[in-house]
């Protein structure tokens, strides 16, 4: 087709459009919707993927973990939990990796939750993270008040804590925190030290975390031993694949498994963790494009209507363009771009009330929210392509008219 008659046809939708503004916003209302979720959504979750990445990628691209189960793992089990048939993870097993020649250091670790009270302020329910000296090693972040647990306090199970910065100004408000003893679901604990996190999406969204010997959480707060995890530094000298290949062999043999047998504990990359988040939004982003293609369908409609009275009002005009000569294929392709082009500029604005939406959310929140151009091009062209499938039925009608009897139209 000319490049004139693109453009004219782009005139003559635009034009519909003026000549019909609210009949055309609720026309397009529904493709606005349906384009800003997409971009929205597309946005938030390339954000909160980037946030992930850069933590894994600034906490150490070739830390590891060694756990009872792989976590990253969604399996359903009729016989008990996952972990139920693989023996915990022991301390021995723990420190005869730390003595690996591709092992900088390791760090023993549990995770539980507690209440905490400090006179009439309560907190009922507080992350805490039951570590052993070294912990920073796979924290980012430092000690900004008191001092860090002793190895003393790891090995007699003293009732110490760390508090986040947010936790201690919470409980204590302006008084100095060190020194101080709270409770810990109804156990005195001894703060001597505060922390803060580096700025990444999980230090904003939980602010409240407390750190204390994992041996001090197991006696004092009786944590479950079962989810122990030893986190694992790679050597210098080195590969990530060398050292989890040791790591492996050590706990196969210690724990008697033979050359045919499964492994009955887990070792897992910290990109697993990134794979496994990919495969819940990729999940979460189509469940959202068939929520906006609702909204899609919805505009769609209305393109089709606002089509065929655009053909019953132009009858005459069709049979005036026919009757000099215009083509069937023409008239067709006509059509098809003026339903193409109101689906465009409805595109267009869903485009930019998503931008929007995503700089407000990169503004206001720590989720750095950014549209991919993958978001851009989809949105693009399923705008192009809802155009020609739902101006097709008017476009054919108006192909399809007789010269003569539309010439007769009043």
């Amino acid at each position: 087709m000319r490049l004139s008659s693109l453009h004219e046809g782009a005139v003559l939708a635009i034009d519909q459009l003026r000549a019909n503004k609210f009949r055309s916003a609720l026309t397009i209302l529904g493709i606005v919707v349906g384009v800003a979720t997409v971009m929205a959504m597309s946005a938030m979750i390339e954000g909160v993927r980037s946030s992930i990445l850069e933590e894994f990628e600034q906490a150490g691209p070739n830390n590891f973990f060694v756990a009872r189960f792989n976590f990253n793992e969604v399996r359903i089990v009729s016989d008990g939990p996952p972990w139920g048939t693989n023996p915990e993870i022991q301390l021995a097993e723990a420190r005869a990796i730390a003595r690996l020649s591709t092992i900088r250091t390791s760090n023993v670790g549990l995770d539980l939750n507690g209440e905490f009270t400090y006179g009439r302020q309560r907190l009922a329910s507080v992350s805490i993270a039951g570590r052993e000296n070294g912990w920073s090693e796979f924290t980012r972040g430092g000690i900004i008040a008191g001092h860090d647990m002793l190895p003393s306090d790891v090995r007699a199970s003293n009732p110490v804590v760390l508090l986040s910065k947010d936790l201690a100004a919470t409980l204590f408000g302006s008084l100095d925190p060190i020194g101080r003893t709270i409770r810990i679901s109804g156990r005195p604990f001894q703060v001597i030290g505060v922390f803060e996190l580096a700025e990444n999406i999980f230090a904003s969204l939980q602010k409240n975390i407390a750190i204390m010997p994992y041996t001090s959480a197991i006696k004092h707060l009786e944590a479950w031993t079962g989810n122990l995890i030893v986190f694992v530094v790679t050597a210098s000298d080195a590969t990530q694949d060398q050292a989890m290949d040791q790591v492996t062999t050590t706990l196969r043999t210690m724990r008697g498994l033979r050359p045919g047998d499964d492994n009955d504990f887990a070792v897992m990359r910290q990109d697993q963790m990134v794979e496994t988040f990919n495969r819940f939004t990729g999940v979460f982003f189509i469940v959202m494009l068939a929520l906006s293609s609702v909204a899609l369908m919805v505009g769609g409609v209305g393109v089709i209507a606002i089509m065929m009275i655009a053909v019953t009002e132009r009858t005459r005009e069709i049979g005036i363009r026919k009757a000099l000569g215009a083509t069937r294929r023409e008239i067709l392709w006509q059509f098809l771009f003026e339903s193409m082009t109101v689906t465009v500029i409805g595109c267009l604005i869903g485009m930019a009330v998503g931008g929007a939406g995503a700089f407000l959310v990169a503004q206001l929140t720590p989720v750095q929210a950014s549209v991919p151009l993958s978001a851009i091009v989809a949105a693009l062209l399923m705008a192009a392509v809802a155009g020609i499938l739902f101006g097709l039925w008017p476009a054919w009608r108006a192909a399809r008219m007789d010269p003569v009897e539309a010439l007769r139209y009043e």
